[in-house]
């Protein structure tokens, strides 16, 4: 059945991947605690889970999406789902052998990064010879998204490299960059060219607006957040042994945000947030998008309040604001769209979607609110759990449909 479709292997070995990297950082968390049982680490489980929950499995449900939705955008056929199984399966197992051979054989997680970089660099010229073969005469989005999977192969093969060397920090570095040039790229795209017509489609007085410059100052925020990721390294390179980041910079790069935060919201409003809120599925579309701006301002708040320290103030909070908020709540909203669509099912968010949409928030915001007061105790915990529970129950129901045949009979 997994053979029918691109959107049913992908997503299937996504919600795998999904749920095994968020037992595994649950676990972790759970070792942290003054009850729990220290485990002796192979790798720095924080990077382990940075790499995993940034470019391990958001790539197999963009394959999912790309290889579904793509070949209608670029007016070609959609390749056979077959010749997407390796490299696919390639990144599934290699990113199950990371998690496990971080807690045991250090070699066994070199092989499973090498083995997903193998498999994403696959599946990114699959798609780049879609879009090489298109007639379409606009391949704008699909070209950017192409671009975005080359800085998540260029950022993924960095973090080995960086691993290799034994620079950790140099590979978060290269992580984050993976994340903002990669993943929240192919997600701005999406969104300048799907939530617009998602959102006129259901509330027909709303008409579509996505003029371009829309999708290059989101792709401009993308860009300046991937650059100034390596600020602190190249403005103070002690930055790492205690010398603060120039008060100059922090000064800069928190306006910044703040600006494109407050130009995010107002841009969530026009595209109907608040008319949005009538019907549960797109709701969830336009409150995730809303997050990006709320993960914006965060940070450039968290840039002002620290520049007497001369470090951000609020730790990691506006990291998961974009990561929990931003792409997992647009993960959930999206996936359940396209799976409920292609498998013959009403577009709709059932109870048990809304219900879970609405504790994927609260996992979000006890995260945020664990990295406020800089605590890895109960909040953390606490937040992995629910994020577990979330992608579990979800991710359990999605995995059941896509083994199973379309409930209105047609093929796919």
């Amino acid at each position: 059945m997994l053979m029918r479709a691109p959107h049913r292997l992908a997503f299937f070995l996504g919600v795998v991947l999904l749920g095994a990297s968020s037992t595994w950082w649950l676990w972790v968390q759970w070792g942290r605690q003054p009850w729990g049982s220290a485990v002796p680490w192979a790798m720095s489980p924080t990077v382990v889970h940075a790499a995993v929950m940034s470019l391990g499995f958001f790539p197999l449900f963009f394959a999912g999406f790309l290889f579904t939705a793509g070949p209608k955008w670029l007016g070609v056929a959609a390749p056979d789902t077959r010749r997407l199984l390796w490299p696919l399966g390639l990144q599934c197992t290699g990113w199950a052998l990371w998690l496990a051979g971080a807690a045991w054989l250090e070699w066994l997680a070199w092989a499973g990064m090498l083995m997903a970089s193998l498999g994403l660099i696959a599946m990114y010229v699959r798609f780049a010879l879609l879009v090489r073969a298109s007639p379409a005469t606009d391949r704008l989005h699909a070209q950017i998204a192409s671009a975005a999977g080359g800085v998540g192969v260029f950022a993924l093969v960095g973090t080995q490299a960086a691993l290799w060397l034994g620079q950790t920090d140099v590979a978060l570095l290269t992580i984050r960059t993976g994340l903002w040039g990669c993943v929240v790229v192919t997600y701005l795209v999406v969104a300048h060219r799907m939530l617009p017509f998602f959102t006129a489609s259901a509330l027909p007085a709303i008409s579509p607006w996505r003029p371009k410059w829309v999708l290059w100052f989101l792709l401009g925020i993308a860009g300046m957040e991937a650059l100034a990721t390596w600020a602190p390294l190249l403005l103070a390179p002690g930055a790492w042994q205690g010398a603060r980041t120039p008060r100059a910079w922090m000064l800069a790069l928190g306006l910044a945000e703040l600006a494109a935060g407050s130009v995010v919201l107002w841009l969530a409003l026009t595209w109907g947030l608040m008319q949005s809120l009538k019907v549960r599925l797109l709701a969830m579309l336009h409150v995730g998008f809303t997050w990006f701006g709320v993960a914006l301002l965060l940070s450039g708040a968290s840039q002002l309040l620290g520049l007497r320290q001369g470090v951000p103030l609020l730790g990691l909070g506006a990291l998961h604001a974009l990561t929990m908020g931003f792409l997992g709540s647009v993960l959930l909203a999206m996936v359940t769209r396209v799976s409920s669509g292609h498998s013959g099912r009403a577009l709709v968010a059932d109870n048990l979607v809304w219900a879970a949409f609405g504790t994927l928030q609260l996992a979000t915001l006890l995260r945020i609110a664990s990295a406020l007061e800089h605590s890895t105790g109960w909040l953390t915990l606490a937040a992995a759990a629910t994020w577990l529970a979330v992608m579990l129950i979800w991710g359990g129901r999605l995995a059941r449909w896509y083994g199973q045949p379309r409930v209105d009979g047609q093929p796919g």
